[in-house]
């Protein structure tokens, strides 16, 4: 089993959810990111969902299509975040070596992922594909059979940062995903508040919250939000929201 997997099983043991974070790579800086995935774990995070910063990106809406712009114009790379084109064969060695434990491409279908998924299971690395509403079930038990680590189901038929809009279908289609596939399933795209994190967290095993915490780092960067009085730096409400996040879900 691999570390996504152990990090589902022991959360379903204890009857908790996963509370799974995203941020930009390199947004505002590759250091920034650094110190930000430890903010992450202290503050409750399972699984960070680390973006790699595309100047053509498939899915993302304009929060984190901005954070993407900020990375490569500051020099940030594939290279430098580890996941780079250089062969599939190099590439899941290095991501595995580095720690990745899991990789979600959102335009590689599960029809033409053979030889990666292949690659990835001998690496120890999980494949994660999107399933959206509007999936049928044929592609839904194909994406089921595909996926290892969890499931992520988009809960709206939009971008990131979009506002959420669980339809009353959502629970239904993800327990039914998670007795088709037998794996854990997490639901992203529009999850910005607590309130919804509480909400998604009784329907999904994890909770994917991206939009929502990239924008609080953008207002970090940019001295938007208040002064915090102890450091002197711009403080956006970043842990103050991620606590709440954590404690909700």
């Amino acid at each position: 089993m691999t570390r996504i997997g152990k990090t589902f099983k022991k959360l379903k043991r204890k009857g908790r959810k996963a509370f799974i974070p995203y941020i930009m790579a390199g947004d505002p800086s590759l250091e920034r990111t650094g110190e930000l995935i430890g903010l992450l774990e202290r503050h409750g995070a399972d699984i960070v969902e680390l973006g790699v910063p595309f100047s053509d990106p498939l899915a993302d809406g304009p929060v984190i299509q901005r954070a993407a712009e900020r990375a490569l114009k500051g020099g940030v790379s594939l290279r430098k975040v580890i996941v780079f084109r250089y062969g599939l064969e190099a590439f899941m060695r290095d991501a595995s070596e580095a720690g990745v434990d899991g990789v979600i491409v959102p335009d590689l279908p599960p029809e033409e992922a053979g030889e990666y998924r292949k690659l990835a299971r001998a690496h120890g690395v999980d494949t994660i594909f999107l399933v959206a509403p509007t999936s049928t079930e044929e592609r839904r038990k194909k994406i089921a059979r595909a996926s290892s680590g969890f499931l992520y189901y988009v809960s709206i038929t939009g971008i990131t940062g979009a506002r959420l809009a669980l339809a009353g279908e959502a629970g239904e289609s993800i327990r039914a995903l998670r007795e088709m596939s037998g794996k854990p399933v997490a639901l992203g795209f529009g999850v910005s508040t607590p309130e919804e994190a509480r909400q998604v967290a009784a329907m999904a095993d994890g909770v994917i919250v991206g939009s929502a915490i990239v924008k609080r780092i953008a207002q970090d960067t940019s001295a938007q939000g208040t002064v915090a009085p102890d450091t002197g730096v711009p403080d956006s409400g970043l842990e103050e929201f991620l606590t709440s996040l954590r404690e909700a879900i």
